[in-house]
């Protein structure tokens, strides 16, 4: 084992207590889980009402990084829009001219249809990338935490299975 207690633990996560547990650092202690003495990790994890906090605040850090993610896939799709809007424009006043033939009008009526296809399009794709994003960073973080939970309770159970019986039977 790598780390027998909880100092040794804060030092290598660069914290003085577990209060000052950030999501980052604890990304590193679910990494160093392996090597740590069992008693000393469920000591640290029965120290986690802090558990249910981190948890918490790393979904709320899920929810921000999602808004974010919105907010510019947004930006960019507004940009988008707003071409396909001036491009609608420019078609509609061309449509007004009186020396058009019936073949430059439905062109420029096809024209005005494809740019409403177009943002639909880019609407449908934005939302499934957005979709995706998200439900693989839930299933990433989610995953994360219950396998560091799981990890430190399938270890005291193997360690406790490794023990010889005490009462002095073989």
């Amino acid at each position: 084992m790598k780390y027998k207690n909880e100092a040794e633990i804060m030092r290598a996560l660069g914290i003085d207590t577990w209060r000052h547990l950030s999501k980052e650092k604890a990304v590193k202690f679910a990494a160093m889980m392996p090597d740590m003495d069992t008693e000393v990790a469920m000591k640290i994890v029965e120290q986690f009402p802090e558990f249910r906090k981190f948890a918490t605040d790393a979904f709320g850090a899920i929810e921000k990084a999602h808004e974010a993610t919105l907010a510019d896939g947004r930006h960019s799709l507004d940009q988008v829009y707003q071409a396909l809007r001036e491009k609608r424009v420019i078609f509609e006043r061309e449509l007004h001219r009186g020396d058009l033939t019936w073949e430059q009008r439905k062109h420029l009526l096809e024209l005005i249809q494809e740019t409403a296809r177009l943002a639909s399009q880019k609407d449908s794709e934005h939302k499934r990338h957005v979709d995706g994003l998200l439900r693989k960073v839930m299933v990433g973080v989610g995953s994360g935490l219950a396998l560091a939970v799981v990890f430190v309770g399938g270890r005291i159970l193997t360690q406790g299975k490794e023990e010889p019986d005490d009462s002095g039977e073989s």
